[in-house]
């Protein structure tokens, strides 16, 4: 009888742990959902043209600089291009139901500006225009709100060649052209506008290490690139990005807000940064990592100047505001945008050898930023070498900007993370991406809790992304779709689990 009694509690105690345990799971991956977040939140998912469109040489449009680095050898990973990407200038309306289907509140979308303007400037392609009119009237005919980015890195080829692009002060009046022919024909619908995706990415990428268009750099160790100086071309860069913006905001703001009722901003990309140590140094690196990543771009937007750190670092290659492009910059944002993907480590650059091989604005911050501190990784790996999954990041990243930049309106308009593009992986197993709904549900629940119990002012979420695409120069080897995307099919669509995860926490009653 006692032994029997015995292993009834045994039993008993394990069905407990049991049901407590699964439980927990349950709890980790669908605890929260659309109402959990404040009334009128807005979820959606993101995209951007030259990733998604093809239709490179189609309807007039003309080529962009990305078209140009695509096709030059060894520049992408897997010698891929997006000359047809993922068809969605043809697809467009399947897609829209894919997103109707999910119960997505919006779609956050870059127009191509070659494809308005061909040569950059001059005469307007007509059929670009309509291509964006029947691309936002399909999506508020099925009730999903257009967020449209104007610059989402494919700047027209013809600028480049013309002034060197975003290097010449030239290119603010003829984005600002741009931007006004965008708002002339699309602002009577579209009510949420962003100027920039990421400057800091392509200013770095693109002008400093060059392994993004144009490709231009000069550091030593660089095999695949010697036009450019990585020791100022991305300062250059920054500052035509930011007072194209301010001009762009103001001209939006005299002459098309009031009347038709939208809003602007910018998006910018954050990797949180924590110190690999408790040492002072490392801790002062740390804030200058975050100063020479996000205060490069949102300290003049908000205070009218650049990080009083790079100014002291940088020196005279730092270019310098005008007092009315200063003021003019200061306050120009509805909104703030933020790419967060991932969290690393930071540390004091203790050597010099940094500053002598690269001479350039990595060697210029003095902090080294790596996912791992000598003992710990940060975070368990996705498939990019630089995504690591530190769910309490979007936390810190929306509570810092809180304090630091006054509380702004923020909308998350970039957050996901990919799987490899294995072909020994069979399409059903690689629609089991249980790794991608925990780290939207633990994303998801980091960013609720800086709203709900922290007071920050966030208003929108954007999934990255709603299909596999064509991922800059890792080509077609990474996927951070929603979607799976059947590359030896006719581009097949195929919902992956967190379609249906994201179906439920969407439309949970």
């Amino acid at each position: 009888m006692v032994l029997r009694r015995s292993i009834i509690i045994a039993i008993a105690i394990r069905v407990v742990v049991n049901v407590i345990f699964h439980t927990q799971i349950c709890i980790s991956v669908s605890l929260i959902n659309r109402h959990s977040f404040p009334k009128g939140f807005v979820f959606g998912t993101a995209a951007s043209a030259f990733q998604y469109e093809g239709a490179v040489k189609e309807d007039g449009r003309g080529p962009s600089v990305w078209d140009t680095f695509s096709h030059t050898p060894g520049k992408i990973l897997d010698g891929s291009n997006a000359d047809v990407a993922v068809d969605q200038y043809h697809r467009y309306e399947e897609d829209v139901q894919l997103m109707k289907d999910m119960g997505m509140d919006a779609y956050r979308f870059s127009i191509s500006w070659s494809r308005i303007l061909p040569d950059g400037s001059g005469e307007i392609n007509q059929a670009g225009i309509d291509h964006y009119n029947k691309l936002i009237n399909s999506l508020l005919a099925k009730g999903i709100e257009p967020y449209v980015t104007l610059y989402h890195w494919d700047l027209p080829q013809a600028l480049e060649k013309k002034y060197k692009g975003w290097l010449s002060p030239m290119i603010i009046k003829d984005f600002a052209t741009y931007a006004e022919i965008c708002f002339k024909n699309f602002g009577d619908r579209v009510k949420h506008w962003i100027t920039f995706n990421e400057p800091h990415t392509f200013a770095m990428m693109g002008y400093d290490l060059g392994f993004e268009a144009p490709g231009r750099c000069s550091i030593l160790l660089h095999q695949l690139c010697r036009n450019g100086n990585s020791a100022t071309e991305p300062y250059i860069v920054a500052h035509n990005v930011l007072n194209s913006h301010a001009i762009v905001v103001d001209t939006y703001r005299k002459k098309y807000k009031k009347i038709q009722g939208g809003s602007i901003g910018i998006s910018l990309d954050v990797i949180w940064f924590e110190s690999a140590t408790n040492l002072e140094e490392d801790i002062q690196a740390t804030q200058r990592a975050l100063d020479f990543q996000l205060g490069w771009f949102l300290d003049p937007l908000v205070f009218g100047d650049y990080p009083t750190s790079m100014r002291s670092r940088v020196g005279k290659r730092l270019p310098k505001f005008s007092k009315s492009q200063a003021s003019l910059l200061k306050g120009s944002l509805d909104f703030v945008g933020i790419n967060h993907y991932t969290t690393f480590y930071a540390m004091h650059n203790t050597s010099n050898i940094l500053g002598v091989l690269l001479n350039d604005y990595i060697a210029d911050s003095g902090a080294f930023t790596l996912p791992f501190n000598g003992t710990n990784v940060i975070g368990d790996k996705a498939n990019s070498i630089w995504l690591y999954i530190v769910p309490h990041g979007m936390r810190n990243t929306m509570n810092y900007i809180k304090h630091k930049y006054g509380n702004p309106l923020i909308i998350v308009t970039e957050n996901g993370m990919d799987d490899p593009n294995d072909p020994s992986i069979s399409i059903k197993d690689a629609l089991k991406d249980e790794k991608r709904i925990k780290y939207h549900n633990d994303y998801l629940t980091n960013l609720r809790a800086s709203i709900i119990e922290d007071g920050c002012n966030v208003t929108g979420y954007f999934v990255w992304s709603l299909l596999d695409n064509w991922e800059w120069q890792s080509g077609f080897t990474s996927r951070f779709g929603l979607y799976f995307i059947d590359y030896k099919d006719n581009l097949k669509r195929y919902p992956k689990h967190s379609v249906e995860w994201f179906k439920k926490f969407l439309n949970s009653t």
